[in-house]
């Protein structure tokens, strides 16, 4: 019997448990996939803690690679053996087995590896739609990329440099500064040494930055709106230090009129087209070497309590693969 990483409280790591499932056989539309490799993601610790609440008992994890086992009727497009990858609105990943719905799976293309494709396919989206789609960065752009040492920040900076674009990396240290600069970063601020907005105002000679991408939620809130240009772009889409808390919209308006976003992947995704567009444009981007995924660390799907206890203390670097 496959087994899965279950819990049946909210809380911290420990209330992740090893326990035996048992899956329904596919049914119209549906496969059944092996999978091979699983990704972590700061969302599986916010489902874990309570503060995205789900219902319980829940298996955790949103992303994953593997193969297909079996097919439902009707199930078109795929074929059993297929290599496939996912990132899904609803978790169940930290599992040695899975059904999925088959419009919600991509192949993996020849020369991407499953743990590649485990680690990069909801930091990757998740970088395209920040790039392409919430703001549409292009050459002369300057962005601020927090957590630019983690899974999705050091996609997302290499990739709007090779759009054209200066990048401002945030990280929380000087051993990950080293790693930001290294991946794509023009220049990297450390939190709790320099004074971010002072930094950008510095680095763009007074204007500020055009877009910032802030993954770490209530800690760096204001000062990434202060890092801003008039008229610029705050994309708030991760809660690494807790939400944001609650604000005058006129505080916008004193800082130049800024606008502001709270996006989710999986709006982005909701179609199948918009799906296949995001995973091509990124499988293109991995593949011509413009854009390089760092596994920086792989723990059995077992011991992913130890794992979500790093990501948390900011012990991880680039993207983490679980393997079951």
């Amino acid at each position: 019997m496959p087994h899965a990483i279950r819990i049946h409280s909210h809380g911290g790591p420990d209330v992740m448990q090893w326990e035996p499932v048992e899956l329904v056989a596919p049914g119209r539309g549906e496969a059944l996939i092996r999978h091979t490799a699983i990704g972590l993601n700061f969302i599986d610790v916010y489902e874990r803690s309570g503060l995205y609440p789900g219902t319980l008992p829940m298996v955790l994890g949103r992303e994953a690679a593997g193969v297909v086992v079996a097919l439902g009727p009707g199930t078109r497009g795929l074929q059993v053996g297929d290599r496939v990858a996912y990132a899904f609105g609803q978790p169940g990943a930290y599992a040695q087995e899975r059904v999925m719905p088959a419009d919600r799976l991509v192949k993996i293309p020849d020369g991407v590896s499953d743990r590649l494709a485990a680690a990069s396919m909801l930091k990757g989206m998740t970088a395209h739609f920040l790039l392409r789609r919430a703001f549409r960065v292009r050459k002369g752009t300057v962005a601020v990329v927090h957590a630019a040492a983690g899974g999705v920040g050091m996609i997302a900076t290499q990739w709007a440099r090779q759009l054209g674009a200066t990048v401002i990396g945030v990280v929380g240290s000087d051993a990950k500064a080293d790693i930001a600069g290294r991946h794509g970063c023009h220049e990297v601020v450390v939190l709790g040494r320099d004074d971010l907005p002072a930094r950008v105002r510095a680095l763009t000679k007074g204007r500020g930055a055009d877009v910032v991408y802030d993954s770490v939620g209530k800690d760096t809130f204001y000062p990434s709106l202060d890092s801003l240009r008039p008229l610029g772009l705050m994309v708030t889409y991760g809660n690494a230090s807790g939400p944001v808390p609650a604000f005058q919209p006129l505080e916008l308006a004193k800082r130049g009129s800024l606008f502001l976003t709270r996006p989710t992947l999986f709006h982005y995704i909701a179609r199948r087209a918009d799906l296949e567009r995001s995973a091509r444009e990124l499988f293109e981007v991995i593949g011509s070497g413009a854009v390089r995924i760092e596994i920086g660390q792989t723990y059995p799907l077992r011991d992913v309590a130890q794992a979500h206890r790093d990501i948390e203390g900011r012990r991880t670097v680039g993207s983490t693969v679980l393997l079951p």
